[in-house]
């Protein structure tokens, strides 16, 4: 069969809409076709191109390696054909919806406020933000960009470095009036150190200790799921806790929280990037102009290069 007489990007379409929605029912329905329609039409691009796409093994639709791969150039070659009828319509400026998942951290005091500049400049793109500090499967969450902080795990992602930041243990005065402020890491161990109810790269305090650094537990009767949530207990003096400097600095210089045995920092430094599938050079203009945009405004530390 000649491939002019296939349409390619319609059975592509209805492809990634079924991986999207968990489904060939959901996809038929989207595009008001039968089940049994998509189901053919899957069968027959797994027979143009030799490889099986989707286990039908399972009740839950669930992708090769092949076809996994498959759905991420194809994601990709919709976009562009998205983008070039734009282009073609309505000029080079970038347009439509990118999905972005960052920490609640990030984006309370670095994203949020630079929203308003980024739309002034971007009008036509639009963005779905979502807030976690869980790390997300990007293909699964229908993310196009998510911003992670720590060390990157080995991965198909691509990832672009927006900075550093330096990490320190704070205090409420209304926590260090209770029970005092440590002076040292005996005492340090003594008190409520407040944690996150998730498995990190680094499962505690990384502290200075006789020219040494050693990790001691984050042993808090509280923990929680996000940093932004860690630093509301802080300031509601449940506790100390070590949290990114970029998310206490306006609260250290208004006297609502306090450093603790700066002395026994270590200095360590969380780097945070962006991260997303795909190759550079194949990204649609409103995924460059996020990811531009957030590499030279989204600076967690004001004095890190880029």
């Amino acid at each position: 069969m000649s491939r002019l007489s296939v349409n390619r990007s319609g059975e592509m379409e209805v492809f990634a809409k079924a991986v999207e929605l968990g489904g060939f029912s959901a996809a038929a329905r989207h595009y008001r076709m039968t089940p049994s329609a998509v189901s053919k039409l899957v069968l027959r691009l797994e027979e143009r191109l030799g490889v099986r796409l989707v286990n039908r093994s399972t009740r839950k639709l669930q992708l090769t390696p092949e076809g996994h791969a498959f759905y991420d150039r194809t994601t990709r070659i919709l976009a562009d054909i998205d983008e070039a009828e734009r282009c073609a319509s309505a000029g080079e400026s970038p347009a439509g919806r990118v999905r972005l998942n960052v920490s609640a951290s990030f984006g309370t005091h670095i994203l949020m406020p630079l929203i308003p500049e980024f739309r002034a400049r971007f009008p036509a793109v639009t963005l779905d933000i979502v807030q976690t500090d869980a790390v997300v499967d990007l293909m699964e969450a229908r993310a196009d960009v998510a911003v992670r902080a720590g060390p990157l795990k080995s991965s198909t992602l691509i990832a672009r470095k927006l900075g550093a930041t330096r990490m320190m243990i704070v205090a409420a005065p209304s926590y260090t009036e209770r029970f005092g402020m440590p002076s040292n890491l005996d005492e340090l161990k003594t008190h409520d150190r407040l944690g996150f109810c998730y498995a990190r790269t680094v499962d505690g305090w990384p502290i200075k200790a006789d020219g040494e650094t050693i990790i001691i537990p984050a042993n808090g009767a509280v923990q929680v799921s996000d940093g932004e949530g860690l630093r509301h207990l802080a300031l509601a003096g449940a506790g100390l806790a070590r949290l990114a400097e970029f998310t206490v600095r306006d609260d250290l210089r208004m006297g609502r929280l306090v450093p603790v045995l700066e002395e026994l920092n270590p200095g360590d430094l969380e780097e945070v990037h962006a991260v997303f599938l795909g190759q550079g050079g194949a990204l649609p203009s409103r995924m460059r102009a996020v990811l531009d945009f957030l590499a030279s405004h989204a600076r967690v530390m004001p004095d890190t290069a880029m």
